[in-house]
């Protein structure tokens, strides 16, 4: 889901005012559990008023809008309220600025320099070499419904033949073909694994993202189920598809969608659910801003607390029909929650207003109100075809016993006996074999994908097709 990094990425505006002398590209490190993330600020100046975005390059993430940057008494001071990101740092005369990183609760040191600061080097020991064993060919394919063309990479086992195949669906936030996030490329990884054994893969971009035309940020599931459906089309014009085995892997929201699809499309022999979703969205963000919140130390009050606004925030999204009242109904909702709470912290620089709106255009944006909205079961229980669902048991941000339980409970209700649930012993939503399961965790985790995850996929796969 939306929250998979240490940097959790969202987009605001910028606001701010300031001097020149601070302005251009400023280059840091953070060091979070031996793992290097770096952090890029780019600050300019509009007449004198100061703005900037942040980069996380090695989240493949550009451009991210702050919402204040000041600069007063040699102190630069970055703020992005919805991801709980503040930087404080004071310029020297070496021309290097001195300062600390917070996030959630977190602090870190970080300088920031002119200087560009070349990445490390992580050891991934799963991702393939090339040459690889198998066909790999880039290819593109269309969405005539939405108008974009999408790219992507077709693997198979020999350049000759036909095989079984698969389509790859990705997580939320936008994920290049390989779903590649924190030093990890999952999709990389999993394709690779299947085609040297048989089963042809075809992974994309998601729209918007990389080599694929689009706008991401205007599109929901529903949406992302079109490029889906065009991706299946595609691949009956290939001669070397075997027409009739035609298989979808989702993880995460890839797990809502391909449910959708298989409704729509007779074409999809089976479907398998990584990390997919059985309870609707406010349910699963409620439990998962819990689980993170209480295994990052954060306090039952505190938790308490935030899950009361948020859950009237939600219950005011699912019973709004229009987006203009939707605006009104929530800044009232926060206006009256600042007044009830008037220790609630605002960044400096911000006012209270502003402050609201950011909050309120985080949970009205297209996909988080379909999102919240969205109750899987129904589309559960018309899906007829094989399906496997697999969940990590340390799962924080979708939780796999309530999950697989409900999924399990929907596919049976529409009489589907072709089902088999399983959650794997000590795998994180990434199903990496983990420690706590917590998100800052997954860039530390040499594993991208665990072997035992691996094989399950592989071997049901196998029964299906054989």
């Amino acid at each position: 889901m939306r929250i998979f990094s240490i940097l959790l990425i969202v987009l605001f505006s910028s606001i701010s005012l300031a001097a020149q002398d601070i302005t251009g590209q400023w280059n840091g490190e953070l060091k979070v559990q031996g793992i290097q993330l770096r952090v890029v600020f780019n600050v300019t100046s509009d007449n004198g008023e100061l703005k900037s975005t942040m980069d996380s390059p090695d989240q493949g993430v550009k451009g991210i809008p702050t919402t204040a940057t000041t600069f007063e008494n040699t102190t630069l001071k970055i703020t992005i309220i919805n991801a709980g990101i503040e930087y404080v740092g004071t310029l020297g005369d070496d021309n290097i600025i001195v300062g600390t990183f917070k996030q959630a609760g977190h602090s870190f040191p970080m300088n920031l320099s002119k200087e560009e600061i070349e990445k490390e080097v992580i050891a991934r020991p799963q991702e393939p070499v090339k040459p690889y064993p198998y066909y790999s060919e880039d290819i593109t394919f269309e969405n005539k419904e939405a108008e974009i063309t999408l790219a992507g990479t077709l693997t198979l086992p020999n350049e000759n033949g036909v095989f079984p195949v698969v389509i790859l669906i990705s997580g939320s936030g936008p994920q290049n073909r390989d779903e590649e996030l924190l030093g990890h490329k999952p999709f990389l990884v999993l394709s690779d694994f299947l085609t040297r054994n048989g089963i042809a893969v075809l992974r994309y971009d998601d729209r918007g993202t990389a080599q694929s035309k689009g706008d991401f940020k205007t599109a929901t599931s529903a949406d992302f189920a079109t490029d889906v459906e065009s991706a299946i089309e595609y691949l009956k014009s290939r001669n070397e598809i075997n027409k009739k085995q035609i298989g979808l892997i989702g993880h995460s929201e890839g797990g809502i969608i391909a449910p959708m699809v298989a409704n729509k499309s007779k074409d999809v022999a089976f479907i398998i659910l990584l990390a997919g979703t059985g309870l609707q969205g406010d349910q699963i963000l409620l439990s998962q801003q819990k689980l993170i919140g209480k295994a990052s130390g954060i306090s039952d009050e505190a938790l308490q607390e935030n899950e009361l606004i948020n859950r009237k925030a939600f219950d005011v999204v699912k019973e709004s029909n229009s987006l203009e009242q939707l605006n009104i109904d929530l800044t009232n909702l926060l206006n009256q929650f600042l007044v009830d709470n008037p220790t609630t912290e605002i960044p400096q620089g911000v006012s209270s207003e502003d402050f609201v709106k950011l909050q309120v255009a985080q949970v009205t944006n297209p996909w988080m109100r379909y999102f919240i909205k969205y109750d899987p079961s129904p589309a559960l229980e018309k899906v007829k075809c094989p399906v496997l669902a697999l969940g990590g048991e340390k799962d924080l941000q979708v939780p796999s016993k309530e999950n697989l339980e409900a999924i399990k409970k929907a596919l049976s209700k529409g009489g589907n006996k072709k089902i088999t649930i399983k959650e794997l012993p000590n795998l994180n939503h990434l199903f990496q074999e983990s420690n706590t399961g917590t998100p800052n965790e997954y860039a530390t985790i040499e594993q991208t994908l665990s072997p035992i995850a691996l094989n399950e996929i592989l071997k049901w796969i196998q029964s299906q097709t054989n």
